[in-house]
C-alpha cells in the first residue's frame, strides 16, 4: 500500500477538508441520543413544553448538519478516489509500455489487462470507502464507547469485555483473507486469457467446430474462479455474523442489566434508551468495519499486483548518441546467441553483415528463430552473447527512440488499430500527405482509394478488410517516411504472386538506399536478395547468395526443389 500513499499525497488538502466534514457530521450523529436521553430524564418529567420543543429542534439541527457534512465529505471522497485511480491507471499504462520484453513475458498480457482493470477498480473502491465509512465507522465506534462510559461505566464494561474477542476475529480473518483474494485474482487472469484467446480466434473456432471444446475449457476456469471466490467469501462471511452475534448478546445483557439498575434507582429510563441507541450505533459501526475489512483484503491483494508492475524492470536507454562509423557495415551481427528462458539457446552464434542498401533474406522452417533475430535487432531483447551493431555502434549504446526511428517494420502478426486508414499509416508520426500516398502506391494498396481514401474506417484489428488488404496497409505503414532499415517478417504471405512481384520491384527502385531484412516462407520473395541466411533450430545452416546456397546448402536445396522444381538452379 506504500505506492497508494504516494498517489494520495497530492490530495491531502482535499482529503483533510473532507475528513473534517465527515468528523463533524459523525459527532452530530453521536449527539442525538445524548439529547434524547436528557429530554426523557431531565425535561419530560418537568412538563416544560418550550424546552422540549427547543431540544427537539436541536436534534433536527444535528440531523441536518450530519446530513450536510456527510454528503459533502462523500463527494470529496469520490472525487479523490476518481482522480487518484485515474493517475494510477495512467502511470500503470505508461509503465507497461516501458517494460522489457522479458517482463512482459513474465506478467503475460491477460494478467496486465486484469491489473489495469479489475485491480485498479478494487483500489478505487477501497480508496473511496476508506474516506467515507472508513472514517465514519471508527469515529462512531470509539465515540460511542467513550460516551457510554461517561454515562454508565457499569454498562460500558459489558461492551469493553467484548472488544478483545472482536479484535481477535478481525485479525484472524484478515490474515486468511488476503492470500485467498490474491489467488482469486490469479484465476481472473486465467479467465481473461481464455476470453481473449477465444475472441481473437473466434473465426477459426467456428470454422473447426471447436465451440463445444472451448466452452468446456472456459467452464473449467470459470468453475475454478467461482471456487476461489466462494472460498474467499466463505472466510470473510464469518466476520459479519460473528460480530453481530457478539454485539447482540452484549445488547441483551445491556437491557437485562439496565432494567435491574433502573429498578434499583441507579439510572434513568432515558439513559437506558440512549445507551441502547449508542450500542446500536456501535453495532452498525462494527458491521461496517467488517465490510471495510473485506474490501481492504481485496484491495491489498490488488495493490500488491499493481505495485509489482510499477516496480517492473524497464527498458534502458543511453542518453547520449555516440558517433557512427561511416566505414562500418550498416548492420552487423557478431556471434549473437540468445535464449528466452535462459536455459538452451533459441538462436546461437549468428554472424553476418550488411552494407547500406543491401537486402538480407532469412529462410527456415517454423521455430528456426527467424523472428527472434528481428526482435534482437529492434532491441526488444538483448543478446546473451555477442553484439549487434548499426554503423559500427552497439545498439545497446543507442537511445531507444533514436534506434527504433530507423526502422520500418511489418511483424508476422501485426495489428491495425481502430480509427481510419490515414491514422493507421501515420501512427502518430510527422509524415506528409505526399509521403503517405507514395507509401500506399509502393505497397500496391490502390484499393484504399476505392474504400474511401485515408478517411475510410478501420475497425479493431482491421477486421473489415481482407488479409491481403490488411497486409498492404501494414506495408504502407512500414514504408511511410522512407525508413533507414526495413524489416518485413512474412509480410507478403497474403499477396498473390503478381502483387508480390510489383512490391519487390517498387522496393528495388524506390528504396535503393534502405537496408532491408526479409523473412519469408516463399523462396521467390528472397531469391534476389544480396545475402540469404538459412536457419534451422536456431543455428545458421547457410549464408550466401541464391547461387551459392543452391550449390552448398542441403536445406536450401531441398526448399528450392520443393518450391521451384526444375527451376531451382535458374
Amino acid at each position: 500500500m506504500q505506492f497508494l500513499v504516494r498517489y494520495l499525497k497530492p490530495y491531502v488538502r482535499r482529503m483533510t477538508g473532507g475528513m473534517i466534514c465527515k468528523f463533524l457530521g459523525t459527532i452530530m450523529d453521536l449527539l442525538i441520543p445524548a439529547l434524547l436521553a436528557y429530554m426523557l430524564d431531565g425535561i419530560v418529567p418537568t412538563r416544560n413544553a418550550p424546552r422540549i420543543y427547543l431540544y427537539g429542534a436541536l436534534m433536527v439541527l444535528c440531523s441536518i448538519l450530519a446530513w450536510v457534512g456527510n454528503v459533502f465529505a462523500n463527494r470529496v471522497a469520490a472525487g479523490v478516489a476518481r482522480d487518484c485511480t485515474r493517475q494510477i491507471r495512467h502511470d500503470l499504462f505508461g509503465k507497461i509500455t516501458r517494460l522489457t520484453a522479458e517482463e512482459m513475458d513474465r506478467f503475460t498480457i491477460p494478467s496486465l489487462i486484469s491489473r489495469m482493470t479489475t485491480d485498479t477498480y478494487n483500489v478505487y473502491r477501497m480508496t473511496g470507502m476508506m474516506q467515507r465509512i472508513g472514517i465514519r465507522a471508527p469515529i462512531l465506534l470509539v465515540g460511542g464507547i467513550i460516551v457510554t462510559m461517561t454515562r454508565d461505566a457499569a454498562l460500558s464494561g459489558l461492551l469493553v469485555a467484548l472488544l478483545p474477542f472482536m479484535a481477535l476475529i478481525v485479525w484472524f480473518i484478515s490474515r486468511k483473507g488476503v492470500p485467498l483474494y490474491s489467488e482469486q485474482q490469479k484465476n481472473v487472469d486465467h479467465l481473461t486469457r481464455i476470453v481473449r484467446e477465444n475472441l481473437t480466434g473466434i473465426r477459426i473456432i467456428k470454422a473447426l467446430s471447436k465451440t463445444v471444446d472451448e466452452k468446456r475449457r472456459f467452464g473449467q476456469i470459470n468453475e475454478s474462479l467461482a471456487a476461489s471466490e466462494t472460498k474467499a467469501a466463505s472466510v470473510m462471511a464469518v466476520n459479519g455474523p460473528t460480530m453481530q452475534f457478539l454485539l447482540n448478546m452484549g445488547l441483551v445483557l445491556v437491557v437485562v442489566v439496565g432494567a435491574r439498575r433502573v429498578s434499583l434507582g441507579l439510572t434513568g429510563p432515558g439513559n437506558i434508551i440512549a445507551f441502547i441507541s449508542y450500542f446500536t450505533i456501535i453495532l452498525n459501526a462494527m458491521l461496517t468495519i467488517t465490510r471495510i475489512l473485506t474490501m481492504y483484503s481485496k484491495a491489498l491483494a490488488s495493490a500488491r499486483r499493481i505495485d509489482e508492475v510499477l516496480d517492473g524492470k524497464e527498458e534502458t536507454s543511453p542518453a547520449a548518441l555516440p558517433d557512427a562509423d561511416e566505414n562500418a557495415p550498416h548492420i552487423a551481427f557478431d556471434h549473437v546467441t540468445f535464449s528466452y528462458g535462459k536455459k538452451s539457446p533459441d538462436v546461437q552464434d549468428i554472424s553476418f553483415s550488411l552494407k547500406r542498401g543491401q537486402r538480407l533474406g532469412i529462410l527456415g522452417p517454423t521455430g528456426a528463430g527467424k523472428s527472434t533475430l528481428i526482435k534482437l535487432l529492434l532491441r526488444l531483447y538483448d543478446p546473451d552473447e555477442g553484439s549487434i551493431r548499426i554503423r559500427g555502434t552497439d545498439i545497446r549504446a543507442l537511445p531507444l527512440d533514436t534506434l527504433r526511428k530507423k526502422f520500418g517494420v511489418v511483424f508476422q502478426n501485426d495489428a491495425l488499430f481502430r480509427g481510419n486508414i490515414g491514422e493507421n499509416i501515420k501512427l502518430g508520426r510527422e509524415i506528409s500527405l505526399e509521403e503517405v500516398n507514395q507509401a500506399i502506391a509502393d505497397a500496391q494498396a490502390a484499393f484504399i482509394a476505392e474504400k474511401g481514401g485515408l478517411e475510410a474506417e478501420v475497425v479493431s484489428r482491421g477486421q473489415n478488410f481482407s488479409g491481403g488488404q490488411q497486409q498492404r496497409m501494414l506495408l504502407a505503414r512500414a514504408l511511410a517516411g522512407t525508413p533507414e532499415i526495413l524489416i518485413l517478417d512474412d509480410a507478403s504471405s497474403a499477396l498473390d504472386f503478381k502483387t508480390e512481384a510489383a512490391l519487390r520491384a517498387a522496393l528495388r527502385t524506390g528504396y535503393a538506399d534502405t537496408t532491408t531484412v526479409i523473412i519469408a516462407q516463399r523462396l521467390s520473395a528472397i531469391m534476389q536478395c544480396d545475402l540469404i541466411l538459412v536457419m534451422e533450430d536456431g543455428v545458421p545452416k547457410g549464408l550466401g547468395t541464391h547461387d551459392e546456397l543452391i550449390r552448398s546448402c542441403p536445406i536450401y536445396q531441398e526448399i528450392a526443389q520443393l518450391q521451384l522444381g526444375g527451376d531451382a538452379d535458374e
